[in-house]
């Protein structure tokens, strides 16, 4: 029994980390947005390809943290289509910002519906709910985003909103899965 517990407590434990990182960069970079999103500037252009970039990343440590009950195929796209994202997005940002609202929605629709994905596949560990939950919110913002593409006056400050609520999910998932840590060493 000890055998079967481990893995997933350290998978927990490590999600737990990658959920607090994730929940603080989004944060910071939603600030950050939020303070260039007037006009597409050196500054937001590199903000908004940093931002799938940081995905993969996050991606990439989940791949490498424990494997137990590990959606891996779906972790190894999440990593192919946040690259296609930030590629998508520096050339997008040459067209203004409705092309970067529309490879954005794009992204935000994908790696939702991936999300689900990776949620529903852990759902026996603790503090994946949020994340399900996050994922079909990305797939709707994501939605409205190829709207606001075609309406004048389109603004990057819906973006920022977008990735205060995911980085929030991700900060409830963490503290879940700390709560549930705690219930499997009782």
């Amino acid at each position: 029994m000890t055998t079967n517990t481990a893995p997933a407590a350290g998978t927990a434990e490590s999600l737990r980390r990658l959920y607090f990182v994730r929940f603080a960069f989004a944060l910071v970079w939603a600030g950050l947005l939020f303070a260039t999103a007037s006009s597409l500037g050196p500054v937001s252009i590199a903000l908004l390809v940093l931002y799938p970039l940081f995905d993969v990343v996050a991606a990439v440590l989940d791949l490498r943290s424990p494997k137990a009950g590990k959606p891996i195929a779906a972790l190894y796209v999440n990593v192919a289509i946040s690259l296609l994202a930030a590629a998508g997005l520096a050339v997008a940002a040459s067209s203004g910002i409705p092309g970067v609202l529309r490879v954005w929605g794009s992204w935000a629709i994908v790696a939702g519906v991936v999300q689900l994905v990776v949620g529903v596949a852990r759902r026996g560990l603790a503090g994946q709910w949020p994340l399900i939950l996050s994922g079909a919110i990305s797939v709707v913002a994501g939605a409205s985003f190829l709207v606001q593409a075609t309406m004048d006056g389109a603004s990057l400050t819906a973006l920022a909103g977008y990735a205060t609520l995911g980085g929030v999910f991700f900060l409830v998932s963490a503290l879940r899965l700390g709560g549930g840590r705690r219930a499997q060493e009782q």
